[in-house]
């Protein structure tokens, strides 16, 4: 074991950011067989669509197209596109022209505008956004600068109250302490279906849950205050669903509340590739039930939610390649199910990604409910992947702080076979390194050839199966290279301490 002296995290900081420079600047190589319909911000949706000078203007008019299989979708570089994606079967989705990437932002206009703010509370400098939004994940400032911290009450009773004593009510002068604190506060719908063995009335969360946004900004009127703002909106942007041999292809993702890329079901020949993604989650799920990164709270507390790019569900031919992703509440990549019946995941490969500042970098399970047995995952690969500061990100605003990881597979059954992590950086986590558990060891992946980069003190994590009782959740300490190698079975692996 080495040490990780300021040379050489210097030297890795150049690689993460010459990778990142790579992606960001990857040009257009999208093969498109069928027709290639244009899209950019000074189109027209009553057009054709069939060239550049007859382009639409709008993700309404894309959404709503009939598109066969082996059609391309293109967007202009440099423009901004608000909304979301409809995606189609056999559908691939691009850039053309010159610039950076087409960005596609959730949120449904930039709050950079004294007139979306009135004064709410003078004495503790708490504004009112005049237009009702989605419920948001955050807010994030001139282009991530700032970003908010979102309080969060627990809702019971009829009332928003404090997740920390729920005997006190949720009163805004009171919990919003901190400059750029936000609350999003709608409680419109209410349901009573029962969760977790309690019956009582929650808030319910769905697409047209408009919210409204109370900020604390210390420096005056926040349109004001900052040039830009962006509400990381509860919306998805490109919805895949279950549709087959969809590509996502060198676009730019910001400010989604829910999932960058959302499919589910069972979801053939999903692609993304050199895409920027940044900003994402942080929107409310549910109240239905028990947070679990807050196992105290019960039915009424408040479940948080958002990934990049997932699957839930089945899955064939699932490949992430060649992306940036950064600011995530939860996961940049995943794969998971909680399923009764049989579920199948092959043939998922996870190279060559650079990722920063995420809770989890990789996330995956395969919970297995009732008994089921017939499940599996099949032909995973991740490799090649710089994976960085799990945890360290703004998403890591949970009350539980034992969560990050920088690959997150639970301890679920995770059945599994012809399973690698190979050539990976893993530089620093908040918390673990690895959490790779499943009920029998053999269900864990091979590893080689894999680089560790943790402070003294650290967690490696956990590796093993779990039938008898659960893997420890192994220091990073003087011997960690000795553990690495023998537990995670990683013989080559590299191993860097930094003091």
């Amino acid at each position: 074991m080495k040490e990780a002296t300021q040379q050489f995290l210097q030297q890795k900081d150049q690689l993460f950011e010459q990778r990142k420079r790579e992606i960001l600047n990857t040009p257009d190589q999208l093969v498109i067989r069928g027709t290639t319909y244009y899209v950019c911000n000074g189109g027209d949706d009553a057009a054709d669509g069939k060239t550049p000078e007859t382009a639409w203007k709008t993700l309404k008019r894309v959404s709503e197209a009939y598109l066969n299989p082996g059609d391309g979708v293109l967007f202009k570089r440099g423009d901004l596109f608000r909304g979301m994606v409809m995606t189609k079967p056999g559908v691939s989705y691009g850039a053309y022209g010159e610039g950076e990437k087409p960005k596609f932002y959730g949120s449904e206009c930039s709050l950079a505008d004294p007139a979306l703010w009135e004064l709410y509370n003078e004495e503790h400098h708490i504004w009112k956004c005049t237009k009702k939004l989605l419920d948001s994940g955050t807010l994030v400032f001139n282009g991530g600068e700032f970003h908010s911290r979102k309080l969060i009450p627990t809702y019971k009773n009829l009332q928003f109250v404090c997740r920390e004593d729920e005997s006190r009510p949720f009163i805004i002068e009171k919990e919003m302490t901190q400059d750029l604190d936000l609350f999003c506060h709608d409680d419109s719908y209410l349901t009573r279906i029962p969760s977790k063995g309690e019956d009582f009335p929650v808030p319910m969360f769905w697409e047209r849950s408009f919210c409204t946004l109370y900020l604390r900004c210390d420096k005056g009127n926040p349109g004001e205050v900052f040039e830009e703002i962006e509400s990381v909106a509860r919306t998805h942007m490109f919805k895949v669903g279950s549709n087959p041999n969809v590509t996502i292809d060198n676009v730019c993702i910001k400010y989604v509340g829910m999932h960058g890329v959302s499919a589910g079901g069972y979801v053939v020949g999903l692609t993304v590739t050199n895409c920027e993604m940044g900003w994402i989650g942080g929107s409310i799920q549910h109240y239905a039930g028990t947070d679990p990164n807050y196992p105290e709270g019960g039915r009424g507390t408040v479940t948080r939610f958002g990934n990049a790019i997932e699957i839930y569900g089945g899955c064939e031919k699932y490949t992430v390649t060649n992306n940036y992703i950064y600011q995530v509440y939860d996961a940049a990549i995943t794969h998971q199910v909680s399923t009764r019946s049989k579920c199948t995941m092959t043939g998922i490969r996870y190279t060559d990604n650079v990722i920063e500042k995420c809770v989890y970098g990789i996330e995956y399970f395969l919970e297995q409910l009732d008994g089921e047995q017939e499940s599996c995952m099949d032909d995973i690969i991740m490799s090649g992947n710089f994976i960085r500061l799990g945890g360290y990100g703004w998403g890591q605003q949970r009350h539980n702080f034992h969560t990050p990881a920088l690959i997150k597979g639970w301890s679920y059954t995770n059945t599994a076979r012809n399973y690698t992590i190979c050539d990976n950086i893993f530089d620093r986590c908040a918390y673990r390194i690895l959490h790779l558990v499943a009920l029998k060891n053999e269900y864990c992946p091979e590893m080689y050839g894999n680089t560790f980069i943790q402070h003294l003190g650290g967690k490696i994590g956990q590796y093993g199966g779990n039938e008898t009782a659960e893997p420890e959740n192994l220091t990073f300490d003087e011997t960690a290279e000795e553990k690495i190698h023998s537990v995670f079975g990683d013989q080559t692996a590299n191993v860097y301490y930094i003091k």
